[in-house]
């Protein structure tokens, strides 16, 4: 369990998002005085981004736009309990409370930490996701984070149109350019090779914001950190803590991408150790 790390109730999205990268965190608990009332998550932060079309910056939009209440367990809970328990419902966090108060979280991140002691016991083969969520590197922002909303995921691979993985996207990377992009009032189109068009912003990553303008190749990381097939689980979950990231790709014996391992899969390995 971590002390909370945590941004109070009448802060901004602008300060949501600069905390969240400052601290390379994907979540923050929202306190009111001394007492935690809710929370705000990187994908809430996404969906908001995305279906916004107002011509405010970030500064002038509320934290209280995309915060959600906090579900808890109580300090007694086991490791598997809580595994189980965010699998189930599908929480990236929960909060721990003492019965009257929140008094620490457990984040995926967490448990992947805690994995790590349980060398020898499984291989990343095991709990991969074969399938991983892709998309071309020349489309639009819009269009990424909502595949990424939609299916629940933090990160895209992208691919050149010979099919060969060239990048990878993640929540980050799109909160990087709404801080640098969504204070702007106009947006410069070049997506025409003959002509260059400005038009006022009306929102962030949705189509009529940045979103429509800007592609993925513009702001992927060209590197896609891997894993191999047989690599010890708790290997893995090391890469992952140490690199502070969600997710990985998985090679084949061949060096071939076949899929995935996410913290959630190691959630999964966890709940039926």
């Amino acid at each position: 369990m971590n002390v909370p790390i945590t941004i109070d109730k009448n802060s901004t999205v602008y300060h949501v998002i600069r905390q969240l990268l400052d601290k390379k965190i994907s979540r923050l608990l929202v306190r009111e005085g001394e007492k935690i009332t809710g929370i705000v998550t990187q994908k809430d932060l996404g969906l908001f981004l995305l279906n916004d079309t107002s011509d405010r910056n970030l500064e002038q939009i509320p934290l209280s736009v995309v915060v959600k209440p906090l579900q808890t367990i109580p300090e007694s809970a086991s490791v598997k309990e809580c595994a189980q328990l965010m699998l189930e419902n599908e929480f990236g966090s929960i909060g721990v409370s003492d019965g009257n108060n929140v008094v620490g979280i457990i984040t995926k991140t967490d448990l992947a930490k805690f994995f790590q002691i349980h060398q020898g016991k499984k291989i990343v083969g095991e709990y991969m996701s074969p399938y991983y969520a892709w998309m071309y590197s020349d489309t639009p922002l819009y269009k990424i984070i909502t595949k990424m909303i939609d299916e629940k995921i933090s990160r895209v691979i992208l691919r050149d149109h010979d099919e060969n993985p060239v990048g990878i996207l993640s929540f980050r990377d799109l909160f990087k350019i709404a801080l640098l992009e969504g204070q702007e009032k106009e947006i410069l189109d070049n997506t025409d090779p003959a002509i260059s068009v400005i038009f006022p912003r009306s929102g962030f990553l949705s189509k009529t914001g940045f979103g429509g303008t800007t592609t993925a190749k513009d702001i992927m990381q060209d590197e896609i950190i891997t894993v191999n097939y047989d690599d010890d689980l708790a290997k893995a979950c090391s890469i992952l803590n140490d690199k502070k990231i969600h997710g990985v790709g998985v090679l084949s014996g061949h060096g071939t991408l076949i899929g995935i391992l996410s913290k959630t899969d190691i959630l999964k390995a966890l709940a039926f150790i």
